[in-house]
């Protein structure tokens, strides 16, 4: 299933939409207006918290994000390497092996689970915002859209 994220224009929290192939919304990002972590929660329609993403305090030369559940409980922390030449990205505590292949701020990547393709990421160029297709299996749908917005989160925070 295909999904596009895009980064609100005009957002003091930083939020985002989710729309499917048809632009119907499937879910929200919303962001806190004063957030030196970034914090962000992707909800379903109902506004119900799913995931929480949030980027580590201090970074020096690793830069890293946290995935929390609805309950709070962090289940994955998402980091790159200290001299990041391929743009790649890991994610740690996480039940599965799951690795981020190419260049995230490139054109494309792929999101490897156990070594096998669950996921591609495509960046679209724009000036004004963000914006970003995900192709994945509708299963791991939730979970992939907040590895994306964490990676987001890490390269503004690296970039801007």
């Amino acid at each position: 299933m295909k999904v596009y994220i895009k980064n609100k224009f005009w957002s003091l929290g930083g939020g985002s939409s989710v729309v499917d192939e048809n632009k119907q919304p499937i879910y929200n990002v919303k962001g806190r207006f004063f957030s030196p972590t970034r914090v962000k929660w992707l909800c379903d329609l109902n506004g119900n918290k799913l995931y929480k993403i949030r980027n580590k305090w201090l970074n020096f030369f690793v830069h890293k994000a946290y995935i929390y559940d609805a309950n709070k409980t962090k289940i994955a922390t998402v980091k790159d390497k200290w001299f990041n030449v391929n743009q790649e990205y890991f994610i740690l505590g996480y039940k599965d092996e799951i690795k981020v292949e190419g260049k995230f701020f490139g054109l494309n990547c792929q999101i490897l689970k156990n070594g096998e393709v669950i996921g591609t990421i495509r960046r679209e160029i724009t000036i004004i915002n963000d914006s970003f297709e995900l192709d994945a299996n509708i299963e791991d749908l939730p979970l992939l859209i907040s590895l994306v917005i964490a990676i987001d989160n890490i390269t503004d925070k690296k970039y801007k």
